[in-house]
C-alpha cells in the first residue's frame, strides 16, 4: 500500500470533484493546479501551490502550455524504488507526486456541435481541443502505477474517494494498475476520434474505432456464447420499462429503427430475427398496429414492435393483447405507458433523435469489412416504368412502399404489398422463386387476397418465372432494380398479361 502525500488536480469537468478534494484534504494531501481547477479547490478553503510557481514558467501560448515542464513529469514518472531517480528529484527539487486527477478537453463533443467538417473557424475551434498536456499527465501517470495513481474520467472521482476513506489514503498496487488501464482506455479512445476526425475525408486509410462504454450482456446469441456491448444504449433511447437488453434484443433492435428511419407518415413494423413480418402505414397509429399485426400474427409472438408516432391509450390497449419482447416509440401518452409497463419485463425505449454513424462494419475471418450504410431511398421520380401499362399513382406509392420493406429483409427476398400493408415476404431464400412462392403461401395463410397487390424484389429476376407466379397470384405491378442481360423476358411476360413493371436501378441486398 502506498500513502498519496501530493496530487497534481487540473480538470476540465468539476462536478464531484469536491467529495474527492474533501477526502484528499482530510489526509494532508498537498495540491498542485492551474487555472480554473486551482480556483475551484481554493474555494472549497484549501490551498494549492499553482503549477507556474513549481516550474517558475507561466501558463504560456494561450494555454496551450502549462504542465509540459521537467518538474511536472519528473514528479509523476520518478521510480520510488530507484535511487538515481529519488537522487535526481533532490538535485533538481522536484516534489514526488502520487495522484494525477486529469481529463481531457471535450473534443468529441465539439466536433458534435459541427455539421460540416474542415469549415473555417469550425476547424479551429476543434483543433483547439485536442489535448495535449492533459493526455501526456495520463499517459505518464499511467506508466508509473506503480508509485502513481492516475484518475482520467470524472465518473473515478467518488470511486477514489471512498477507496481511501476506508483505506487511510492508501492504494494498493491492484487499485492503481486497474486505474492506469483505464486511463490507457481513455488516451487510446481519444486519440481514436481525433484520427477519425482526420481522416474524414479518406475514411477507410486506417480501421479506428473506439467505444469506452462497454457493457456485458445476459449472454450472446445463444446462453453458450458470452455478449457484450461497446456503446452508449442511453444516447438512442430512453429506457422506460423492462430487463435488461439482451445481444439478440440489441440486433432487432437495431433492424427496427433502420427499418423505421425510411418512413414519415405514421407507420407500425413488427420484427422478428432481423426481418419485418408485418408493416403499415396508417392516418391512425391504431390501424398501422392493427393492418401490421394481421400480417403474420403467428411470428410477432416475441417479436420486436416499433412506430414513428406516438404511442397512444387506443394502440397501448391492442397491444397489450400480445407478448412481445421490446416496444419502440418516439413518444408515449402517459395512461398508454401505465397500461404497458404491468408487465415488468415489457422493455419500453423511447427512441430520441440521434444520427445514424455512417459506416457499419462486421468482423469475419482474420479482420474486418466496412461500408456505407445502404442509406438510398427510392422516390417515385427515380422509377423507370419499361412496361406498356404504367403503375396507377396507388400502385405506386405500394410499390415505393414494398421496395423500403425489401431493402430490409434478408436476401433472397421478395415483398408484397396492397394499400400501404405489407400483406407477407419471403426471405433468405436460395432462389428468388422460392422467395415468392414462400411469401404467396403467407399471405394466402392469413387470408389474405393478393389480387390488385405488388410484389417487390431486392434484386433482378434472372428469369420470367417471378412475374409468371405473380401474375398467377393476382399481383398486377413489379418493382426492382433490373440489370439481368434476360430483362426483357420478365418485361415481354408483363406486356402480354397486362402487368406494370419499373426498375430502380438499385440493389438492395442485405445478407
Amino acid at each position: 500500500m502506498k500513502k498519496i502525500k501530493a496530487a497534481l488536480i487540473s480538470v476540465y469537468y468539476k462536478d464531484g470533484l469536491d467529495v474527492l478534494v474533501h477526502s484528499l484534504a482530510k489526509q494532508g494531501v498537498t495540491f498542485y493546479s492551474t487555472g480554473g481547477t486551482q480556483a475551484f479547490i481554493e474555494q472549497l478553503g484549501y490551498p494549492v501551490v499553482p503549477v507556474e510557481e513549481l516550474t517558475s514558467y507561466p501558463s504560456i501560448l494561450g494555454g496551450r502550455v502549462k504542465t509540459l515542464h521537467p518538474k511536472v513529469f519528473g514528479g509523476i514518472l520518478a521510480r520510488r524504488e530507484n535511487a538515481d531517480d529519488l537522487a535526481q528529484l533532490k538535485q533538481y527539487d522536484i516534489p514526488e507526486i502520487d495522484l494525477v486527477v486529469v481529463d481531457l478537453y471535450p473534443f468529441e463533443e465539439t466536433v458534435k456541435q459541427y455539421t460540416s467538417l474542415f469549415a473555417g473557424e469550425m476547424t479551429s475551434e476543434i483543433i483547439e481541443k485536442i489535448d495535449i498536456g492533459g493526455i501526456s499527465l495520463i499517459r505518464a501517470a499511467a506508466k508509473n502505477f506503480s508509485d502513481t495513481v492516475i484518475v482520467s474520467q470524472k465518473s473515478q472521482y467518488a470511486v477514489l474517494a471512498q477507496y481511501l476513506d476506508e483505506n487511510d489514503g492508501q492504494t494498493s498496487l491492484e487499485f492503481r494498475q486497474e486505474f492506469a488501464k483505464q486511463a490507457f482506455g481513455v488516451s487510446s479512445h481519444y486519440d481514436t476520434l481525433i484520427h477519425r476526425y482526420f481522416a474524414s475525408q479518406q475514411p477507410y486509410e486506417a480501421f479506428k474505432e473506439s467505444y469506452l462504454a462497454g457493457e456485458a450482456l445476459r449472454y450472446g446469441e445463444n446462453p453458450h456464447q458470452k455478449g457484450y456491448f461497446y456503446g452508449d444504449i442511453n444516447e438512442v433511447f430512453d429506457i422506460l420499462n423492462g430487463k435488461q437488453l439482451s445481444y439478440n434484443n440489441l440486433v432487432d433492435i437495431d433492424a427496427a429503427v433502420h427499418l423505421m428511419a425510411e418512413f414519415s407518415e405514421p407507420t407500425f413494423a413488427v420484427l422478428k430475427h432481423t426481418n419485418a413480418c408485418g408493416v403499415a402505414s396508417r392516418p391512425a397509429v391504431v390501424d398501422a398496429w392493427k393492418a401490421a399485426l394481421a400480417a403474420d400474427p403467428v411470428s410477432a409472438f416475441g417479436g420486436v414492435l416499433i412506430t414513428n408516432a406516438t404511442l397512444d391509450v387506443a394502440t397501448a390497449n391492442e397491444i397489450d393483447k400480445l407478448f412481445f419482447e421490446v416496444l419502440i416509440a418516439p413518444a408515449f401518452e402517459p395512461e398508454a405507458l401505465q397500461i404497458l409497463m404491468k408487465k415488468k419485463n415489457r422493455i419500453l425505449l423511447q427512441q430520441k433523435l440521434f444520427s445514424f454513424p455512417a459506416k457499419q462494419f462486421k468482423s469475419l475471418l482474420n479482420g474486418v469489412i466496412a461500408q456505407d450504410f445502404d442509406k438510398k431511398i427510392e422516390t417515385a421520380e427515380e422509377l423507370r416504368t419499361v412496361t406498356k401499362i404504367a403503375p396507377t399513382a396507388e400502385q405506386t406509392a405500394d410499390l415505393l412502399f414494398a421496395n423500403k420493406v425489401a431493402k430490409h429483409l434478408k436476401s433472397n427476398t421478395i415483398a408484397l404489398v396492397k394499400d400501404g400493408q405489407l400483406l407477407s415476404m419471403g426471405c433468405g431464400q436460395t432462389s428468388r422463386v422460392d422467395a415468392l412462392q414462400q411469401a404467396i403461401h403467407k399471405a394466402r395463410s392469413f387470408g389474405f387476397d393478393l389480387q390488385g397487390a405488388v410484389m417487390a424484389s431486392d434484386a433482378f429476376f434472372p428469369f420470367p418465372d417471378c412475374v409468371e407466379i405473380a401474375d398467377k397470384a393476382g399481383i398486377r405491378a413489379v418493382v426492382h432494380p433490373g440489370g439481368s442481360i434476360k430483362d426483357q423476358d420478365s418485361i415481354d411476360y408483363c406486356d402480354a398479361h397486362g402487368m406494370a413493371m419499373v426498375l430502380t436501378g438499385i440493389r438492395h441486398f442485405k445478407h
